[in-house]
């Protein structure tokens, strides 16, 4: 009856929700204001910026530039009408972020992997659905939560069990919240920023089957190497690859709307983006 008492007690801390939604509607947990997030999210670019290198190529700085202000002019409220900063770096990871108050990085790696305009913009639209969705705040809240419920556990269980039976309970609750809250959240947000930047590349008139193109891409640049999807923090390759082919042809009216409104990009990749022959 103790042991079941405890759990109790911190399945209620961990699922504890407030009020807010996602733009997709799905409820959120956010317990910090968004100036304190975009304070967050300067602090952390400009400390990215110091210790890393910046790639100085102009052609590639306006061949990033020219993807994201397409994809700017879009979005939905306020976003649309910030000044979003970015940066590439001259370094092979193949990857890239967005941070709250519109801060993005692009690395070389990621350049070299998306082979045009269209899978470079699936990229930096999902990261952007991140800033958007506020999955930094809810993330943030969700593991502070977490850990006040594990403390809570911690004190009940040491006053109320032997030091063995304490242990054993703290470890499983440990493994309980990362396999149980902590990761499915972070499966959920990248589900979520799939989506949204699925549909940013609609509005902004960016070739919507390219996105799913991307992730082959990235898959094929990963050597095929994934933990299983359960212990993951993003989805397996080949599932975020079905669900955006899924979600396409809902968003198809909407492209050609966007095209028709005059929304088609054209940002040049540069030569010195593709990779010598072997």
């Amino acid at each position: 009856m103790q042991l079941k008492t405890v759990l109790l007690g911190i399945t209620a801390a961990v699922t504890l929700a407030s009020c807010a939604q996602s733009p997709t509607g799905r409820s959120q947990l956010q317990l910090y204001p968004s100036s304190e997030l975009n304070k967050m999210g300067a602090a952390s670019y400009e400390e990215m910026r110091k210790e890393g290198k910046i790639n100085q190529d102009e052609q590639v700085n306006a061949y990033v530039r020219c993807v994201t202000d397409a994809l700017v002019e879009t979005l939905p409220g306020d976003y649309a009408q910030m000044d979003w900063e970015v940066t590439v770096f001259d370094e092979p990871t193949v990857n890239a972020f967005a941070l709250p108050g519109g801060y993005i990085g692009v690395y070389n790696g990621l350049l070299e992997t998306a082979e045009n305009q269209h899978q470079l913009a699936a990229v930096i639209g999902h990261e952007i659905g991140h800033v958007i969705a506020e999955h930094s705040n809810e993330r943030i809240s969700s593991n502070m939560l977490v850990g006040l419920g594990l403390q809570i556990g911690g004190v009940i269980a040491n006053s109320q069990l032997d030091s063995k039976e304490a242990g054993l309970l703290m470890a499983a609750l440990g493994i309980g919240a990362q396999v149980g809250v902590l990761l499915p959240y972070s499966r959920t947000h990248e589900s979520e920023s799939d989506e949204l930047g699925l549909e940013y590349m609609a509005d902004a008139g960016f070739r919507l089957d390219q996105a799913p193109e991307l992730w082959r891409n990235m898959k094929a640049a990963s050597g095929g190497a994934a933990p299983p999807e359960l212990l993951s923090t993003h989805p397996n390759p080949d599932t975020r690859i079905q669900d955006l082919e899924a979600q396409i042809p809902s968003l198809q009216s909407r492209y050609q709307q966007a095209v028709a409104a005059g929304n088609t990009p054209n940002c040049q990749r540069p030569a010195s983006l593709d990779k010598p022959a072997e």
